[in-house]
């Protein structure tokens, strides 16, 4: 039995239940239920609207719960088979409304209304849905109570918006067959956050009353609704593809004297199929999937001792990805999707995949499997992941467990299992809980391993606010055998502690000022674990400012020390020799106010670099030249030298992205990158057409050039290879 009078005990007994309490102290909202059909034209004028009272919208910023400049109602109904939400969104002075992209999932510094849906209230998931004034479509998953975000995940829905004379208005028509959620007899509750953006004033109201103490996109802090006469849909979808076109790849010729170009035609079809099994359980199945439409990797300059990391962007991993999440420190991770079909940068065909996710119970459930083919010397392999999580304690913790297998033809396997557990001990501080350890067929071959030596382990106790004080509190430890056979780390057998602490203050009216941050501390310790001597280290201090008018400027003192052990190879045949190494860096950067057309945003930073000294510089142009054309420049540049060696180089990458579009329906995108570092100059193109939602045509240009040719024998061809692809895409239910 639990002593209770002991003070410490009974304080965070106490605390939870009052957490608990707080958590069910919102009132419900109900709905209003339609019963006359709505028709989608973004004007809300049926009656049915009309008795609906809208929702009380509060200023967010620049100045929290100052007087909204402009009037906005906001509406929500639903009837068996959608989600509504109107907006009308007044403006005294229309020509200022911004719209500066037609561009599908891209809010490009435009005005804007959106609604987030906790559609489990769990308080820690979420899915958002938000437009603009032309019509612009785009939805996201959020996860970890805001802390985390998928923009690539999408699905399907409608909406249809209006501008004239008083402003903007808006109607969406959201699916139950695209939500997940659970209904118990036909009752479902959900959480609600409603948002609109003025883009030209930096202000931003929303439903409910949030305070600026973190984000909006805080499903913990959602207003319960409550639906009635909802119950479970179950549609089939399926959505077929074709695929065509050339393949051309640089070969060398038998006498190996010269290259030319080898032509293949490339030609592919495939399926995916999607069950909601129940009203919040999803089967997706893909037989012979395709991602000749994703999105090129931003070329990065390496100027640290581990591999870079690369987010997913193929859109099959992206629905509900945040269950699947199993971070420790550093990015490295339990699962990272990008293990499977992607190995060294090729591409690895993959055969036939399922993934079941939704909720069963109490439980959050998370299930891959994924089996790709055999590719020249690269052996076929099956993947799969189990991922199950449930609440504890309280609305705003759980707990969890992951399982990941990869074996290949040969029977080699890499097995990992992972316990993780968020727990909010007191209002806003959150203690997490992580541990990790792998199994793989090799190890059965060597002794016994230390049981600490396969596993990997994480404690952080933060405090979650964007105003006040808050802090971070990080120990994690990996072995030497650690090895996520599906995840990524770049660290082996460490240690690692890693602290922060700051001060906000939001400033009132009055002032130009919305946000400072003078008191920013933060560093980290890494101690090898064979011998405890320190591998790396930082200690930082940032001062941050924030303008009403959104324009931010940042400045940051950094200390380094690096120990190597072993010899560093950089760009350019540079080579940094073992040893230990001290260096101190400034940093700096500033944002343009977002309400401009053309936009600049800088950073730079100057300092050591182990036994010489690096000069970054970078600068991000953005130009909205029009609703139908934006363009979006990057440059960065890294002045490394080491003079008492004699050597050095400079690393460029230059990227622009051009986002043109005819309406909501047609579209090009266009992404051009340099990079000196690997003398590599790449060009992605995607037009695409798309009839309707699920209902695509893709031509995609793809072309890796060589731009370092000179003095090899045989001379490389100026092409690294290209393909042309046009794919089809027609979604379909039953």
């Amino acid at each position: 039995m639990i002593d209770l009078s002991k003070p410490i005990v009974a304080y965070v007994i106490l605390t939870l239940a009052f957490s608990v309490s707080a958590a069910n102290a919102q009132e419900l909202l109900p709905l209003t239920y339609f019963t006359e059909a709505i028709q989608i034209d973004g004007l809300s004028n049926e009656p049915g609207w009309q008795r609906i009272q809208p929702l009380p919208m509060i200023m967010y910023k620049p100045t929290y719960k100052g007087e909204p400049t402009e009037r906005t109602e906001v509406r929500i109904a639903y009837d068996k088979d959608y989600l509504y939400c109107s907006a009308r969104c007044y403006d005294t002075d229309p020509s200022g409304i911004r719209v500066n992209s037609l561009y599908r999932d891209r809010s490009s510094k435009d005005d804007k209304f959106g609604i987030i849906l906790d559609t489990f209230n769990d308080k820690k998931t979420a899915l958002s849905f938000w437009t603009t004034p032309a019509g612009v479509r785009g939805d996201e998953a959020v996860f970890n109570d805001g802390k985390s975000d998928n923009k690539n995940w999408d699905t399907y829905w409608d909406v249809a918006t209006v501008q004239n004379e008083k402003g903007w208005f808006v109607e969406m028509r959201i699916p139950f067959s695209s939500l997940s959620f659970q209904d118990k007899a036909g009752s479902v509750t959900m959480g609600l956050i409603a948002y609109r953006n003025i883009a030209r004033k930096n202000e931003r109201v929303v439903f409910p009353d949030l305070s600026p103490e973190r984000g909006i996109d805080t499903p913990s802090r959602a207003h319960p609704i409550l639906l009635n006469q909802v119950y479970s849909q179950k549609p089939i979808y399926f959505t077929p593809y074709a695929i065509g076109g050339l393949e051309q790849t640089p070969t060398l010729n038998d006498a190996k004297t010269a290259y030319h170009l080898e032509n293949e035609l490339a030609r592919n079809v495939g399926l995916d199929i999607k069950y909601n099994v129940t009203s919040n359980l999803t089967l997706d199945t893909t037989l012979n999937p395709d991602f000749a439409q994703a999105e090129a990797d931003d070329q990065q300059v390496n100027l640290s001792r581990f591999s870079l990391f690369f987010p997913e962007k193929r859109q099959f991993f992206q629905e509900r990805s945040g269950i699947f999440s199993f971070n420790f420190i550093d990015r490295a991770r339990l699962f990272h999707s990008r293990r499977i079909g992607i190995q060294d940068d090729e591409q690895i065909p993959i055969i036939v995949g399922a993934r079941l996710v939704g909720r069963i119970g109490d439980w959050d459930l998370g299930f891959l499997d994924m089996q790709t083919a055999r590719k020249e010397d690269i052996h076929s392999e099956n993947f799969g992941v189990l991922r199950l999580r449930r609440q504890v304690l309280n609305p705003y913790s759980y707990a969890g467990v992951m399982l990941t297998n990869r074996i290949d033809e040969d029977g080699n396997y890499n097995f990992a299992y992972g316990l993780d557990g968020i727990f909010r001990v007191f209002e806003k501080e959150y203690l997490t809980l992580k541990w990790g350890q792998t199994f793989e067929d090799q190890a059965a071959q060597k002794q016994a391993a230390n049981f600490f030596d396969t596993a990997m382990f994480l404690a952080e106790l933060t405090r979650r606010t964007d105003v006040g004080f808050d802090y971070e509190l990080v120990a994690a430890r990996r072995g030497k055998d650690f090895s996520p056979g599906l995840g990524y780390t770049k660290r082996k057998d460490f240690t690692q502690l890693q602290w922060g602490a700051r001060y906000d203050w939001l400033l009132k009216k009055g002032t130009p000022i919305r946000q400072v941050s003078p008191l920013q501390f933060k560093g980290f310790v890494v101690l090898r674990n064979e011998d405890s001597s320190v591998e790396s280290a930082q200690l930082d201090y940032d001062i941050d400012l924030e303008w009403k008018s959104g324009a931010a400027a940042t400045l940051d003192f950094q200390m380094d020390y690096e120990d190597l052990t072993e010899d560093e190879d950089f760009p350019k045949d540079t080579i940094v020799p073992a040893g230990s190494y001290t260096t101190f860096e400034v940093k700096g950067g500033f944002d343009m106010p977002s309400r401009r057309l053309f936009r600049t945003d800088f950073d730079w930073a100057f300092g050591g670099f182990y036994d010489g000294w690096r000069l970054e510089c970078g600068v991000k142009p953005t130009w909205n030249v029009s609703r139908h054309l934006e363009m979006i420049s990057e440059y960065e540049v890294n002045v490394v030298r080491f003079p008492e060696r004699n050597q050095g180089f400079n690393a460029h990458v230059v990227r622009l992205r051009t986002r043109a579009a005819l309406n909501t329906h047609i579209s090009l995108n266009a992404f051009v990158q340099y990079n000196s570092a690997n003398d590599r100059f790449s060009t992605n193109i995607r037009f695409r057409y798309n009839f309707r939602e699920g209902n695509d045509l893709w031509l995609v240009y793809n072309e890796n050039l060589n731009t370092d040719r000179e003095d090899k024998v045989p001379r490389k061809l100026l092409t690294r290879g290209r393909t042309v692809l046009l794919k089809y895409t027609n979604t379909f239910g039953i």
